[in-house]
């Protein structure tokens, strides 16, 4: 077996996904590719794709609610004479050629995108033997997925199978995993002083850790400033803005000189930040909540730009181990009233233990095909 890995770089949860999968791949001395779908379009394709991306998701949230929502009522717009199939089709050819020239005869897709581009492949090559798998990356059934001819559907909850059924996926092209595949930094524990230690954070009293998914999105800057103004003597705050730039200089401006503020970019250790948390205040991505569940750090859920990420919300607040509220002014004080609450605290920590390992759910399955079909 040797397998590639598709991603797409619109935010980092699909690569974070991606490497998760990897790490349980090639722990197993099994030899394991990531690459960015995207590129087989161009370099600059791709970009310009993530760039955007990028942008509505922080400025316009309400245009990727509605292309979103218009894609839930309208599938057909995602079939073969769909712009968005037609334009990923034009990568098949290229991705064709590092599939034969590499010899991968396995593919995972944690991205629709990926998946449409493996399906044309599969269409203008029949004769290649290869096996394909979509990953999901949130609690949901995004649209376009019902579009992709998959070997199997890798799906993070009973809620989400369900959705997938009703999509038109075969029930028994569908695989349960134990949520979200996520890196197995996330399952080791570091001592939450120590954390605090590291990262040069007050080692005493409870901690806010604010980060809205990698690109900084979600009233991420009017949340810190109602934060910060009231803040207990005994509490603190670290923000991470991601790739967001202009709001970590706007942050850093603000807040110089306060200890119990601290301001970041973009940060790789994100497992040894949320060991140092108390409550997590963040956008509810697939993965980003996933990552926290396997902490089981509570967490505050902004509904920053809905769509897929509702479905998300909704999964962990139902387990109990996420809050919401429906503007900034409530969402603050949500969080000042738990940070008051250390027993209340406990209990959604506690909601959201899970027992196994999505990522390692995932090996174990493409190894037992493999062996079957041996």
């Amino acid at each position: 077996m040797k397998v590639l890995i598709l991603t797409c770089s619109t935010g980092e949860g699909h690569n974070s996904v991606s490497a998760a999968v990897r790490e349980a791949i090639t722990a197993r001395g099994v030899a394991c590719d990531i690459a960015d779908a995207l590129s087989f379009l161009s370099e600059k394709m791709s970009e310009l794709i993530c760039r955007w991306h990028a942008r509505l998701y922080r400025h316009m949230p309400s245009v990727w609610r509605v292309s979103y929502r218009l894609l839930e009522q309208h599938p057909s717009l995602g079939e073969d004479h769909n712009l968005v199939a037609g334009v990923l089709a034009l990568g098949a050819e290229k991705l064709y050629a590092l599939v034969v020239q590499e010899g991968y005869d396995c593919l995972l897709c944690p991205h629709v995108f990926s998946a449409l581009m493996v399906t044309q492949l599969r269409k203008t090559h029949p004769e290649l033997a290869l096996d394909a798998s979509f990953i999901a990356t949130d609690y949901t059934c995004s649209p376009l997925v019902e579009d992709c001819v998959m070997d199997r559907y890798f799906v993070p909850s009973p809620a989400a199978a369900e959705e997938f059924v009703q999509a038109g996926i075969p029930s028994g092209q569908i695989v349960p995993i134990p949520g979200v595949p996520v890196r197995r930094a996330f399952y080791a524990r570091v001592n939450k002083i120590e954390a605090r230690r590291r990262l040069g954070l007050p080692l005493t009293g409870r901690l806010v850790l604010a980060m809205c998914g990698s690109m900084g999105c979600g009233h991420l800057d009017e949340l810190t400033e109602l934060l910060a103004q009231r803040l207990p003597a005994n509490c603190s705050l670290a923000v991470v803005c991601g790739t967001y730039v202009h709001l970590q200089k706007k942050l850093e401006r603000l807040f110089a000189g306060r200890p119990d503020v601290a301001v970041w970019g973009y940060r790789e250790d994100v497992p040894l930040l949320m060991d140092s948390a108390d409550l997590f205040l963040t956008k509810p991505g697939g993965v980003s909540t996933s990552e926290a569940a396997v902490k089981g750090l509570p967490m505050v859920l902004v509904d920053a730009v809905s769509a897929c990420e509702t479905p998300n919300l909704r999964h962990f607040c139902a387990l109990g181990g996420a809050v919401t509220a429906p503007d900034p002014e409530a969402l603050a004080a949500l969080c000042l009233h738990l940070l008051a609450d250390g027993e209340q605290l406990e209990k959604m920590g506690a909601a959201l233990a899970r027992e196994g390992n999505a990522a390692e759910a995932i090996w174990s399955h493409l190894a037992e095909k493999e062996t079957a079909v041996r």
